[in-house]
């Protein structure tokens, strides 16, 4: 019985009954309240949560509404790739054109936090004259208690959503990178897979595109350490008077000790990336001949090798972590050491050290705490950004396969699925002998065909000029409809022949795999080895 790969109808109706995203459809008090996430919770309380039960991303936080909004302004039309001449500033430029929106609207939800935090040590100093006094006014306290709750609540209200969109920024931004270096992965040429190994190609997309999707976290921290300083400034004048310039003089200093431990940490971040490509280059090549090691008994060998690799990394992550332990001790005695700065200059310029004033003064010093605080983290998370933007756009500059080498026709404008007229292709461009040459043929839509020969003979070479993946000399390469293509690999194919099981279950995964492989126009399957065994009718 023929029957198609995938069933289209099947597929869109799936598509058509999954979960719909809760937070498309919200309105703006529901957005505000966070109250669209009631229904999921509520259904979380009751049972535990599925797959099917989780809605799906916003279109706007998806990788189809965001990659067409960044592929646009980050490619090229240069020879050698779509993606050949992208710098790390040019990275970070497109990144935040693509999601200006939300960047704005989390900077004036980080404005509106940090005014409103530091309206409570402004007021203490009144609670305490307006607690002394002997006659108090029932409104002047209605009005301080009434401010301080408004602050209050526009500071958590104003926090909460800053930590949401500012999460929003990081998913777009990862996703729009992730699916950037996917694209690129699958457009490398020969050359450029030989001197990237597996192992880098997997860490630029699960280390360094998380890396710049987290920095949305602190991406405002410091425009607003100025602003915070100015407004602790203000409070310390009006309470302490020319001691607030000794407060200041602190702060600052404790801020310029962090520059040269800053530097440091970069340095011991580029050396530990560059360690973990190692050790992750060396464990690919070692999975993909384990079966050369087995036989050979190298096991032990190759075991002290990795752990040598694993013992470099440790060193300069160690480094690493001890860096950021300096630094994060040198900001957490920053408010003491301001502190007692700020008191002692009180006492030799002969400053009053009122109640009011001290409550204020320490209320603002804790304030100032925490962008004191978070600096080291902001700045250690600019660091790996940067060092992580590097990786990504030299990853991304690598050599591209020829976009001219296949032609691609639309579907139903020939009944000829594939063909190859006078073709000659060469792996190494600048041999004197062509890996394929004088290749002439054309397989017509719905046959199927096996290719064979011995080891060595250029099976694979054949399919790779087909796929657009070995370098054309001459000729010409058509395919009509899109392709489906099932490398060998000494997991799936382990025996000299393919057996007709063997088949089905590459088909199996095919029809499995539907998200990836589905409205395929035609599908011509390449089996490479020996003449088949049994028959089977896919079709």
């Amino acid at each position: 019985m023929k029957q198609p790969l995938l069933n289209q109808a099947a597929s869109s109706s799936v598509e058509e009954t999954s979960t719909k995203s809760l937070f498309t459809d919200a309105g703006w008090f529901s957005i505000i309240t966070f109250s669209w996430m009631g229904p999921l919770l509520d259904l979380g309380r009751r049972k535990t949560l599925d797959l099917d039960d989780v809605p799906l991303l916003d279109h706007n936080d998806s990788v189809h509404g965001v990659l067409p909004k960044f592929k646009p302004k980050i490619v090229s039309d240069s020879v050698r790739g779509q993606f050949t001449d992208v710098t790390s500033v040019k990275l970070a430029k497109v990144l935040v054109l693509t999601t200006w929106k939300l960047i704005l609207i989390t900077a004036v939800f980080a404005l509106l936090s940090t005014v409103s935090a530091y309206v409570g040590p402004y007021l203490i100093e009144y609670f305490v004259n307006y607690l002394n006094k002997s006659s108090r006014s029932s409104k002047e306290g209605y009005i301080l208690v009434l401010t301080f709750v408004v602050a209050q609540f526009i500071e958590g209200f104003s926090a909460k959503h800053l930590q949401f969109r500012s999460k929003q920024v990081g998913v777009r931004a990862c996703s729009s990178l992730v699916a950037t270096i996917y694209q690129k992965c699958l457009a490398l040429s020969n050359q450029s897979r030989q001197s990237s190994s597996t192992g880098e190609m997997i860490n630029v997309v699960s280390l360094d595109a998380e890396c710049v999707g987290n920095f949305s976290r602190s991406m405002h921290d410091v425009w607003l350490l100025p602003v915070q300083i100015i407004l602790g400034m203000l409070i310390l004048y009006s309470a302490l008077g020319l001691a607030a310039f000794a407060a200041l003089a602190a702060t600052v200093l404790t801020m310029v000790a962090n520059i040269p431990l800053g530097t440091i940490e970069q340095n011991y971040q580029e050396k530990t990336m560059t360690a973990k490509d190692a050790r992750m280059r060396a464990m690919s090549e070692i999975l993909r001949n384990m079966r050369i090691l087995k036989l050979q008994g190298w096991e032990m060998i190759f075991l002290s090798k990795i752990k040598d690799l694993r013992k470099v990394e440790m060193n300069w992550l160690k480094k690493n972590v001890y860096t950021s332990a300096m630094l994060l001790s040198v900001f957490f005695c920053a408010p003491a050491f301001v502190a007692m700065v700020t008191f002692g200059t009180c006492v030799l310029l002969g400053i009053p050290l009122e109640t009011g004033k001290v409550l204020s003064a320490l209320a603002t010093f804790r304030q100032l705490q925490t962008p004191i605080h978070g600096l080291p983290d902001a700045i250690s998370m600019i660091i790996q950004t940067k060092v992580s933007l590097d990786r990504i756009s030299s990853f991304l500059c690598l050599e591209e396969l020829p976009s001219d080498a296949v032609t691609k026709l639309p579907r139903g404008t020939t009944d000829v699925s594939i063909e190859v007229r006078n073709g000659q292709f060469s792996w190494n461009t600048s041999s004197q002998v062509p890996t394929l040459q004088d290749l002439n043929f054309r397989i017509q839509q719905g046959m199927r065909v096996a290719i064979c020969g011995t080891v060595g003979s250029g099976k694979s070479s054949l399919l790779s000029c087909i796929l657009g993946e070995i370098p054309k000399l001459l000729g010409e390469v058509k395919t009509c409809g899109r392709i489906a293509y099932v490398s060998q690999s000494p997991s799936t194919v382990c025996s000299d022949s393919i057996g007709s099981s063997q088949i089905l279950s590459l088909l199996l995964l095919l029809r499995r795999e539907n998200a990836i492989f589905q409205r395929l126009d035609s599908i011509t399957v390449f089996f490479q080895g020996c003449p088949l065994k049994g028959s089977l009718d896919p079709f």
